[in-house]
């Protein structure tokens, strides 16, 4: 199922109500989701090796917390999070100042990922190389937290409860 961008996330509880949740494809609604955003966003970081090493660190230890609590979402949202270390380090190691498309996401888009239609702005030509090693840190968590056996249990346990 794909996510829900039409709840009002002011509101909603996902703690309370894990049944409005949905997994998604990729990042979709790590800016959203509350209470989980909240708790984890403070910790995300991913200016050079050090914060992103410091910042992968702190999530993973939410992530675990999450996942020992039985809290998917949470779990899942820290998954995110980590996910969003890698791409937006990366994409600031490709775009100087982050910005990857040209123009404005269109009104009808905001809070979504992708192009929209936009043309991708030039890469630099040399990569910044603290961006670099930001985007590895954060990959191999990432990578590490897609795999492990209790995140796959519960994802499966989840999906079988309340869909994708």
């Amino acid at each position: 199922m794909p996510f829900d961008y039409t709840l009002d996330f002011h509101t909603v509880d996902f703690r309370q109500h894990p049944e409005l949740y949905r997994v998604g494809r990729g990042e979709q609604g790590v800016l959203l989701v509350q209470p989980y955003k909240g708790e984890i966003l403070p910790h995300w970081r991913f200016k050079d090796a050090a914060a992103a090493t410091a910042s992968s660190e702190a999530i993973w230890g939410l992530f675990e917390a999450y996942l020992k609590a039985e809290d998917f979402v949470g779990a899942d949202m820290a998954r995110k999070f980590l996910q969003m270390g890698f791409t937006r380090a990366r994409r600031y190691a490709n775009h100087r100042g982050g910005k990857k498309y040209d123009g404005p996401v269109p009104a009808d888009k905001k809070g979504q990922s992708g192009a929209h239609g936009r043309a991708e702005l030039p890469r630099t030509a040399a990569p910044d190389p603290d961006k670099v090693a930001a985007a590895e840190i954060f990959g191999r968590q990432w990578d590490a937290a897609k795999v492990h056996p209790e995140y796959v249990r519960q994802k499966e346990a989840f999906i079988a409860r309340y869909g994708k």
